[in-house]
């Protein structure tokens, strides 16, 4: 399947340093058509009706945020443009911020009016820096020429905490606390920035928005699968021919991107989604991506034949040890219990015991950990041993 490209339609054909290449593409023309032609209600019913869901990994439904945050009391209410893409294997948010900042730039003042916003700020990656001044000279070039006159946008920078990814903690970064994961409820749309009604969507989301109040909802809506409308982004990188950023129609199988368009071989396992991505065996390479299956962040990580998988998932755990914030045991305590069982387990001084502990771990973690960095952090080991439980098997023998 060719790629459909929504998200990245301008990525490659504007200028991103001139807005006038970009008015030449319609640029604010969706703007213009919400604030003249549409009410707030039916900005959101759009959106509602398109089908989209946050492409951050989670998947709420984009319209659904925005209406929560519409009906919440209060006059004071903030947009926030996740920028933070901490994500292991992701790079499409950098691709799509240096070659389209405009249309990000759109979609948050859409989505200023939709729920009443008149604040909005772009929470950018510690490791973007240099995208700092390119974005707020796109800021600039959008306020002069008027589009922003009900809403503006300032950039705020991370520190470069992964956990940060996570809507709450995100929100404490932006407060000037060290970044951890809030208690829930309440949630963002009723109580998240300084205790006002917040919506939070990552820059991919986001850049959906314009096209979906252009074309209408049915348009967008017609594309995927009945859960999954619309595409996604992926970074596919790993141990592929031609690495980078693919749009694909949400349901494309995981083979169309992998080996037809990143030009894989000899592929021994894909982990979709990122450091809590699901690991997929090359026997089951035409799943489909979507919602419904197999999805994540949009990060897709590539291993051939020559790989090891147990040492793919220490790894993977390591970085997630280092990264927990803390707040919570479940995962605090977890990541490093697995961590020091996984080293056992390279070393070939594993024990058929220690695999249960791995299994009771993942379900105490998965349920009780506050956020998704705890929840979803065993995934990759439960999926290694249900897939790959002779790696683990022979690592016993030797021991």
């Amino acid at each position: 399947m060719p790629e459909k490209k929504i998200v990245l339609r301008n990525c490659g054909v504007i200028n991103p340093k001139d807005i006038t290449t970009y008015l030449d593409r319609d640029g604010f023309k969706a703007l213009e058509k919400a604030l003249v032609k549409l009410t707030s209600e039916q900005v959101i019913e759009e959106v509602k009706a398109s089908g989209l869901r946050g492409r951050g990994g989670a998947g709420f439904p984009c319209g659904l945020k925005w209406e929560f945050a519409r009906k919440a009391p209060g006059d004071e209410k903030y947009v926030i443009g996740n920028a933070d893409e901490g994500e292991v294997g992701t790079f499409k948010d950098r691709y799509i911020l240096e070659n389209d900042p405009f249309t990000l730039i759109e979609a948050m003042a859409i989505a200023g009016y939709a729920i009443g916003a008149k604040q909005g700020y772009i929470y950018l990656r510690a490791e973007y820096h240099y995208l700092l001044d390119p974005l707020e000279k796109a800021i600039s070039q959008a306020r002069k020429k008027g589009f922003l006159k009900h809403f503006d946008i300032e950039i705020r920078q991370g520190a470069g905490a992964y956990v940060c990814g996570e809507e709450t903690a995100l929100m404490d970064s932006i407060e000037g606390r060290r970044g951890e994961v809030r208690y829930r409820p309440p949630f963002p749309p009723t109580k998240g920035l300084w205790g006002k009604p917040t919506i939070i969507n990552n820059v991919e989301t986001l850049m959906n928005i314009p096209q979906i109040i252009l074309n209408g909802a049915g348009w967008f809506s017609q594309m995927g699968t009945e859960k999954s409308k619309g595409t996604k982004v992926f970074s596919v990188s790993g141990d592929v021919g031609k690495p980078g950023v693919y749009e694909l129609v949400l349901g494309s199988r995981l083979k169309e991107l992998v080996e037809d368009l990143a030009l894989a071989e000899k592929v021994r396992v894909v982990q979709v989604g990122g450091a809590t991505g699901r690991i997929i065996p090359y026997a089951m390479i035409d799943t489909p991506l979507s919602f419904e299956t197999i999805l994540g962040a949009g990060a897709v990580t590539v291993f051939d034949e020559s790989r090891d998988i147990i040492d793919i998932v220490y790894r993977t755990m390591e970085f997630l040890a280092e990264e927990s914030c803390g707040k919570c045991t479940p995962c605090r305590e977890g990541t490093e219990a697995m961590v020091e069982i996984l080293e056992r387990f390279r070393q070939g001084k594993g024990s058929e015991k220690e695999i249960a502990v791995l299994e009771e771990l993942a379900s105490t973690m998965s349920s009780a950990s506050l956020c998704g960095l705890g929840q979803a952090a065993p995934i990759p080991v439960m999926d290694s041993l249900e897939h790959f439980r002779d790696d683990y098997d022979n690592r016993i023998q030797q021991s």
